[in-house]
């Protein structure tokens, strides 16, 4: 557990109340430790001071008693100890230490632990020491020497002056005073003010602790609040503000926070409105690109059929209408063969073979036909009237074989009576083969691609348009590429299957038919694109007459 980081972990509220509560418990524990040292050595004082004094009130009334050995005065004067609860044993001895009387039960084994006095000169007759006994309990010993003052007379002085005037005196030791104080007594009163004390660091850090919660509370309420806003903010809400009515920091930085989202939220409508200008300028560089576009047209063209277009234009084309026209010419000759009474059995067989054989070898110049059409070449399209459904059957011819040989089934369904539209029709054919080729290569073995026309009529000013419709059953587009797919040399088929042309090229051609193209996919499902093809409207006789009425009058030229 790295103990650097439960700082970091904790609230903000905790991070005031956790260190404050500590220094204040640590304040409080040295403050009171010294107090309570201080009062401990003032009852101590106090007791020295108490013992001390009664023991020379005791040395002082005893001084008769131990001269004269009056051991009912001793014992009167010892008496009187009794009514301090602190006394635990007290005696007087004799100089020759024989004790005279005695009072309370003397500890046993009592050892010094520490000495009142340092044994200078004025205290060289006194042993005054802390101690401890056998049962560990601490007293207060004093001993005390019993003293008596003597007037030292001259010879002089002898006879009746003797004690008139004033002598020398001297100080003569008669006995010993010991006093033992029991300490238990401050000992409780030390305990019971160090509990005191303790209790009233606990109750303060106690109240300490809800008092900092509820202040900090107050403190990190409007910060929380200001923080919410934040997250909404960082999420794109620019809607969002920190409503706090306070005039301190937190109301400063609330406002100034305000400020920042309005600068925010007003640089994200210029970024939007930069956004909306941009198509404008996209059409004017796609202006440039056109020229580019069309020879990104051509190229994919030549990358579709390459050289077979010409291959078979020159090679094929020949042969095939000699192979049409030699089998209508003996398709003519059996027939009338048929009729003639010599004629072989088998004629109608033979006539049956070379129909079949007229009849391939018209489509096979229909595909060269159309081969031919799809790889002519242009800088600019010339548009015609072309028929759509035309269009979808001649591309038909042209993309079966590939579909057959990857066992892909294509389904042509076509409405009718659709209107005839301006427009190129290789252009066109080459679209439907590009979105045929693509679903093929995007769809599995055995499945159908669906290929189907229908008219929108007009509403309004709207002319009407020719839909074409082109669903698979393949892998499907996914959605981080659906908006990529008509990007030039985009493609996600591998290295060799395709130049990503194809797609941008064919959106190019509708767009230059005033069309637009529509795909939906689904992953795993199929894609299904929609060229949408609208239909000129046919100018009217108003039209006509509105056009004259311009062009003949002077002041509107």
């Amino acid at each position: 557990m790295n103990l650097r980081r439960i700082p970091n972990n904790l609230s903000l509220r905790w991070k005031f109340i956790v260190p404050i509560s500590v220094l204040l418990a640590v304040s409080i524990t040295i403050i009171s430790s010294f107090l309570l040292d201080r009062q401990a050595d003032g009852f101590r004082h106090e007791l020295e001071t108490s013992g001390e004094t009664r023991i020379h009130m005791l040395a002082h009334s005893a001084e008769s008693g131990v001269i004269f050995e009056n051991i009912y005065e001793l014992e009167e004067i010892l008496h009187t100890l009794s009514q301090f609860e602190d006394v635990q044993f007290a005696s007087i001895s004799s100089l020759d230490h024989r004790k005279l009387a005695k009072f309370g039960e003397e500890p046993s084994g009592l050892v010094a632990t520490r000495r009142l006095h340092n044994n200078d000169n004025k205290m060289e007759l006194r042993d005054d020491f802390y101690g401890i006994d056998n049962n560990d309990k601490e007293f207060l010993e004093f001993n005390f020497p019993i003293q008596t003052r003597k007037e030292e007379i001259g010879r002089e002085n002898l006879g009746i002056t003797a004690g008139l005037e004033g002598g020398q005196y001297t100080t003569e030791i008669v006995g010993h005073l010991r006093l033992i104080l029991k300490l238990d007594k401050m000992q409780e009163e030390i305990f019971d003010s160090r509990i005191t004390a303790t209790s009233i660091t606990i109750i303060v850090v106690i109240l300490t602790i809800l008092g900092l919660a509820w202040f900090i509370g107050v403190i990190s309420k409007p910060l929380k609040a200001l923080v919410e806003v934040t997250d909404q903010v960082s999420r794109g809400d620019f809607s969002q503000r920190a409503d706090l009515a306070q005039k301190d920091e937190i109301g400063h930085l609330a406002t100034t926070f305000n400020r920042m989202v309005d600068s925010l939220q007003q640089s994200r409508d210029e970024i939007e409105e930069y956004n909306r200008n941009l198509e404008l300028k996209i059409i004017e560089r796609t202006l440039e690109l056109e020229e580019i576009q069309q020879q990104l047209v051509q190229s994919e063209k030549l990358s579709a059929i390459g050289q077979l277009a010409a291959g078979v234009a020159h090679e094929l084309n020949n042969p095939l209408g000699g192979i049409l026209g030699y089998s209508q010419f003996t398709l003519e000759k059996l027939k009338k063969l048929k009729n003639r009474d010599d004629a072989p059995s088998d004629v109608d067989k033979f006539i049956r073979y070379l129909t079949d054989i007229e009849t391939q070898a018209r489509r096979c110049k229909t595909i060269v036909q159309n081969l031919l059409r799809f790889s002519r070449s242009s800088r600019t399209m010339d548009f015609e009237d072309v028929d759509i459904n035309q269009i979808v059957e001649d591309t038909k011819i042209f993309v079966e074989h590939q579909l057959h040989m990857n066992n892909i089934e294509l389904k042509v369904n076509l409405s009718e009576g659709l209107p005839i539209i301006k427009g190129n029709d290789g252009q066109l054919q080459q679209v439907l083969t590009n979105l045929i080729i693509n679903a093929m290569h995007a769809s599995p073995a055995d499945s159908t691609i669906n290929l189907f026309t229908r008219y929108s009529p007009p509403l309004g000013e709207f002319a009407g348009a020719i839909e074409i419709i082109v669903a698979d059953q393949g892998t499907g587009i996914s959605p981080e590429n659906l908006n990529k797919i008509f990007e030039p040399f985009f493609t996600t088929k591998i290295v060799g299957k395709g130049t990503g042309l194809g797609l941008s090229v064919s959106y190019g051609i509708i767009k230059d038919h005033g069309g637009e193209v529509k795909v939906d996919s689904v992953l795993g499902e199929g894609s299904t694109f929609v060229i949408v093809l609208p239909v000129q409207k046919e100018p009217t006789e108003a039209d006509n007459q509105s056009n004259v009425e311009i062009a003949d009058s002077p002041d509107k030229l």
